[in-house]
C-alpha cells in the first residue's frame, strides 16, 4: 500500500511540474538592477522582455536560455539567437545584435513583443555582461 501511495505521489508531482513548470525564484537582487531605468526594472520584476534590453537584463527577467545560437554577422555586427521553450509547445526566439535585443519571435500568447527600446538605459555598476 505504501508503495502505491509513493508511486501516485511521484506521478502527481511529475504531472504538476510538466503542466505548471518549476517555480522560479528571483534571478537577481535589487542591487543588481538598481542601475537600470525604472521602466527596465519593472519589466525585469514582471518577467517581461522588450526590445532594447541587454543580454544581462534578459537573463535577469527570464533566466538562462535553453540554447544560444551564434548567427552569421550582418554588417560586421555580432548576432545571437536565444531560444526559450515551455512544455515543448511554446517557443520564443530572441535575436540580439551587439548585445541588444532587437527581435522577439514567439508562438506563446502573452509574451511582450517588440516595444521601442528604452532610451538612456545603462548597465549597473559592477555588473557583468
Amino acid at each position: 500500500m505504501r508503495k502505491l501511495f509513493f508511486l501516485c505521489s511521484l506521478f502527481t508531482i511529475n504531472c504538476s511540474l510538466l503542466f505548471f513548470g518549476c517555480i522560479q525564484s528571483a534571478r537577481y537582487s535589487p542591487d543588481e538592477i538598481k542601475g537600470f531605468t525604472p521602466e527596465t526594472q519593472e519589466h525585469i520584476k514582471l518577467g517581461e522582455v522588450v526590445t532594447g534590453m541587454t543580454t544581462l537584463q534578459v537573463r535577469y527577467a527570464w533566466g538562462s536560455p535553453e540554447s544560444i545560437n551564434i548567427l552569421k554577422p550582418i554588417d560586421d555586427k555580432y548576432r545571437e539567437e536565444w531560444v526559450y521553450s515551455k512544455i515543448g509547445i511554446f517557443k520564443t526566439r530572441l535575436i540580439f545584435i551587439e548585445g541588444k535585443l532587437t527581435n522577439i519571435i514567439t508562438n506563446e500568447p502573452g509574451v511582450v513583443k517588440d516595444e521601442p527600446p528604452v532610451v538612456g538605459d545603462q548597465k549597473p555598476s559592477g555588473g557583468k555582461q
